[in-house]
């Protein structure tokens, strides 16, 4: 547990050995990180917002080997075919993973949750999701179950990808390299972990039951 947190909370330090050791594959590494957490439903747990903040900030740094334009398109290609597959895979066999009981990899409480979002706030779900982790896991699933207009769901995937891919690996690569959020990255991390999951919490409080006066 202590080495998975120290992962997160250092990402700069870790992916920067990453790259050392693995060079130009560290490109593929992040490709399939990305993939997976928007690609597979069953892998919301992955870094996403401060992995890619992480990633903006190596790649601002000349020596690193990593190139900011070449990531940032790998990644939002990344985001996009992820979701294309986890659309296909809700399409064909969510309405019984939807029947199914609760189970160690897929909690049926979440896919609740996105589906009610999406009766909310329609087809601006896809983008709004990329910001709010487990949603952005969750919301192509959904959207393949409710048989969202492919060519629709694609033009706001890519939409949400770019948007996504560009405010953080963006923020990042101005940003992180700062001095004074140099030295205190963990912490940035942490904000970014919080603020990202902002709007899931907010969510989950109004469903909160009121309490009887």
């Amino acid at each position: 547990m202590n080495t998975i947190l120290d992962y997160f909370l250092h990402l700069d330090v870790h992916l920067a050995e990453l790259t050392l050791s693995y060079g130009p594959w560290i490109y593929l590494i992040l490709f399939l990180i990305i993939f997976c957490e928007t690609g597979l439903v069953v892998t919301p747990f992955l870094p996403g917002d401060s992995l890619l903040f992480a990633v903006g900030a190596l790649a601002s740094i000349p020596t690193s080997g990593i190139d900011v334009t070449s990531i940032w398109i790998l990644l939002i290609l990344a985001a996009v075919i992820g979701d294309n597959v986890n659309y296909q895979i809700g399409k064909f066999i969510g309405p019984k993973i939807f029947s199914r009981p609760k189970s160690l990899f897929l909690n049926p409480e979440h896919l609740q949750r996105t589906q009610n979002y999406y009766q909310t706030y329609g087809a601006r779900t896809v983008i709004f999701a990329r910001f709010m982790p487990i949603f952005r896991t969750f919301a192509p699933f959904v959207a393949g179950v409710g048989r969202m207009s492919l060519k629709k769901y694609i033009l706001f995937s890519l939409f949400g990808s770019f948007l996504w891919m560009t405010s953080f690996i963006g923020a990042g690569y101005f940003f992180g390299n700062i001095p004074q959020v140099k030295r205190n990255f963990h912490l940035v991390i942490v904000a970014v972990i919080l603020i990202s999951f902002l709007p899931v919490l907010r969510m989950a409080l109004r469903k909160q039951p009121k309490p009887q006066v």
